[in-house]
């Protein structure tokens, strides 16, 4: 089945009651994970570096990067309850760290089983090493790159899970590793690339779904997609073009202060979300083609049998002009047309009976 992330990010806007609240949403909506972003504004980002584009939009505020992720900034005492209601709630808690001391806290004080690196990480090697050294299962989120940005972030990670801890960093070690048949094995047993487009909301022309399957076919990992389009149309898609995982950003109101509200899922269609794409699970299959179980009893009523177009005396020669095909098909199969034309009719026949 898809694992379904259920991306709270920062959607609580620095308040604990409602990142409780979006954790009953997520549980409630059949989620299998809710995330959240982990951080120490002061450590992620400059005084003075600016606001994205999205950022300024959605918030309609003119400020400082760091003074909007300020406000939404929560202290690791909070987490450690968040963590202990997704228990509670039975779903899975993950938090995407944005500096060193918050991936320590998530791994070590609240043992996260999984981490995620995120699109704008993927290029800080050394923050992608301090994941990769953690040797649990990742999520790499693959938002602004290229093939060779990600090669690069998958040699890096590759080095971290399969080198000694003393062992020297280089790119040569890095390179030694992603090739290595002990690195492509790590690789394949811990990584799941999320192809995604780094804009909120991300505009439908440039999310470019088959490139997940691009992902794929170069990397010969498990692939995702991490959405910020708006509605759910496009994880949908996803899973039906093989996405094993499906990351959505979901609120309580779009209409709630904060850069992610706009692009981001009510708790309603989450849940909808959710339901097509098990319907869409279902409805995939095996590939094998047959006729279905449901299918069987309508045989007889869609197809047609052979019959006389006309009155057939017993001994008469049966013509192209003799026979046709009518439902029901319970009888010779149409398939079989060639196989009586030329032959003699074994017994008297009415006009539309069936050949036996």
């Amino acid at each position: 089945m898809t694992l379904i992330i259920a991306e709270a990010g920062v959607n609580h806007n620095g308040e604990e009651r409602l990142a409780l609240e979006l954790i009953d949403v997520a549980a409630q909506a059949g989620s299998d994970i809710v995330k959240f972003q982990t951080f120490k504004s002061s450590k992620l980002v400059a005084a003075e570096a600016p606001q994205a584009d999205y950022q300024r939009h959605n918030t309609g505020k003119a400020e400082s990067q760091r003074e909007m992720l300020s406000r939404l900034e929560l202290d690791y005492a909070t987490y450690v309850r968040i963590a202990r209601h997704c228990e509670a709630q039975k779903i899975e808690f993950l938090s995407t760290a944005f500096d060193l001391e918050s991936l320590k806290f998530l791994t070590g004080d609240l043992g996260q089983m999984r981490l995620k690196i995120p699109s704008g990480e993927l290029t800080n090697a050394p923050f992608v090493l301090d994941h990769a050294r953690c040797g649990l299962e990742m999520i790499v989120s693959s938002g602004m790159a290229s093939l060779a940005d990600i090669e690069n972030a998958l040699s890096v990670i590759a080095f971290g899970l399969i080198a000694e801890p003393t062992a020297r960093a280089c790119r040569a070690a890095f390179a030694e590793a992603y090739t290595s048949s002990e690195g492509r094995a790590a690789l394949l047993c811990k990584v799941t690339l999320m192809h995604c487009t780094t804009e909120y909301p991300a505009p439908m022309a440039e999310i470019n779904l088959t490139a997940m399957g691009r992902l794929a076919g170069a990397f010969g990992l498990p692939c995702g997609y991490s959405d910020h389009s708006q509605g759910f149309t496009i994880p949908i898609a996803a899973v039906a073009l093989g996405a094993t995982m499906i990351e959505k950003h979901f609120t309580l109101n779009r209409e709630m202060e904060g850069p992610d509200h706009k692009a981001s899922l009510e708790p309603d269609q989450l849940g909808q979300m959710i339901t097509a794409i098990r319907n869409v699970e279902v409805a995939l299959g095996d590939g094998v083609k047959r006729p279905m179980p449901s299918e069987v009893k309508n045989m007889a009523v869609a197809r047609k049998s052979l019959v006389t177009t006309r009155a057939i005396k017993a001994g008469e020669v049966f013509s192209e002009d003799d026979l046709s095909a009518m439902r029901p098909g319970d009888g010779f199969s149409p398939m079989q047309y060639w196989d009586f034309v030329g032959t003699k009719a074994r017994r008297d026949y009415a006009p539309q009976e069936a050949i036996d």
